[in-house]
């Protein structure tokens, strides 16, 4: 079924032979109707598209599968001149009868109501930042010199911004910025609240907030990308499905060229990671070292997606072996964890007893914890520095080869 917004196209694959079967309306009740035409032992195949996973819920009940294909990997293969809706629905049903249809992971109800909920916070975000931008391209058009105060949008900054001289019309435009920004921050608190209620009790949130750098937000996006990690036989494979894996071209005899990152996977995750590594590469701890390592070989952009694909190696070892991050500072972990309990709505504890996030205000704690990530981090240089460099091979001969 090659399916579209209003249509799905149908062409049924029986006995090495197709025919077309009309089409079939986007609504549930059209969908269940075509569903009980179908045999219990029919299989269904349809395109990975926005309305796909609705399309599945309402047909698996009537046959024994519905497959979910990946389009990308499907055009790479089944690359046609004619591309009509009935080519498309008979290139699916060809290709699942020989064995060649990539396939993708359907996700349980538990985990896609995690990705709508990561998704409509990033795009939240996304829309906060271009209204910021907006406010600064507005000052920058009126010579206005940059906010002396660290945060533009904060108390003391709208105070600051109040007295710019801009004219009234702009005026008028920055204040509604304003306004929008501050409808929104209220939106990504009722969100954040959400998404911090459902990761109080999952176990996966909990391994990977361990990991230095990674706060709430990167390991529920994470978990909500990765699903079950059993489909992921090796580390490499996660790295691959978040796009962190090298380009690699090679034929013949010729060397293989390794090139950028193929960014073909969650772009979402990988930026999350990404923005991980950045944290992570701050704070004292073995991912610090490995970060200055590869910064003084190939720069700090490079340096930080190597650890944000260090770090996808990590979080597979973690949820795989179902421990925590060897070096993981308790104080730090458990302030993530209070601050997780305060935005899911849980009240705060007052009195005269410390609590768990207790040990990481106290100075000398705090100070212990660290000393022991820098050990770590010594250990790490000490033992990368008995590592010789291999010579890079331009080529090989056709002697070589044989």
């Amino acid at each position: 079924m090659d399916i579209h917004r209003t249509f799905g196209e149908v062409v049924i694959w029986e006995d090495g032979k197709l025919r077309h079967a009309g089409r079939v309306d986007m609504t549930r009740t059209a969908l269940e109707g075509f569903g009980k035409s179908l045999r219990a032992t029919d299989e269904v195949v349809i395109e990975a598209t926005g309305n796909c996973m609705a399309v599945s819920r309402v047909l698996s009940p009537f046959v024994a599968r519905v497959v979910i294909a990946n389009p990308l990997q499907v055009k790479a293969i089944a690359h046609a001149h004619v591309k009509t809706d009935k080519v498309d629905a008979g290139t699916l049903a060809s290709l699942y009868a020989a064995g060649y249809l990539p396939e993708i992971w359907t996700p349980d109800a538990v985990t896609e109501r995690k990705r709508r909920l990561v998704a409509r916070r990033y795009q939240l975000v996304r829309h906060r930042t271009r209204i910021k931008n907006e406010v600064h391209a507005i000052l920058h058009a009126h010579l206005i010199p940059p906010c002396p105060h660290a945060d533009l949008f904060s108390k003391v900054g709208r105070a600051w911004l109040e007295r710019q001289p801009v004219p009234d019309d702009e005026r008028v435009a920055i204040e509604r910025h304003v306004r929008e920004l501050d409808r929104m921050g209220e939106d990504l608190a009722a969100l954040d609240k959400e998404i911090a209620a459902e990761a109080l009790d999952d176990a996966s949130v909990a391994r990977l907030i361990t990991i230095t750098g990674v706060n709430l937000t990167v390991a529920t996006g994470l978990v909500a990308a990765i699903g079950d990690v059993r489909r992921f036989s090796s580390p490499q494979k996660l790295v691959s499905y978040f796009g962190l894996n090298p380009r690699v071209r090679q034929s013949g005899l010729g060397a293989a060229h390794h090139g950028r990152i193929s960014k073909s996977g969650r772009s979402h995750a990988r930026a999350m990671l990404v923005e991980a590594a950045w944290a992570a590469a701050k704070a004292p701890g073995p991912l610090h070292a490995f970060f200055v390592r590869i910064r003084a070989k190939r720069g700090h952009q490079i340096a930080a997606v190597a650890l944000a694909r260090k770090l996808t190696v990590l979080c597979w070892h973690l949820l795989t072996k179902e421990t925590d991050y060897r070096w993981a500072r308790p104080a730090l972990v458990a302030t993530k964890r209070r601050a997780m309990e305060l935005r899911s709505g849980q009240p705060q504890k007052k009195g005269n007893r410390p609590g768990p996030a207790h040990a990481y205000n106290v100075k000398a704690l705090r100070d212990q914890e660290m000393e022991v990530a820098r050990h770590a981090e010594r250990s790490y240089e000490h033992f990368v520095a008995q590592w010789e460099t291999r010579p890079k091979v331009r080529g090989r001969s056709k002697s070589e080869g044989l």
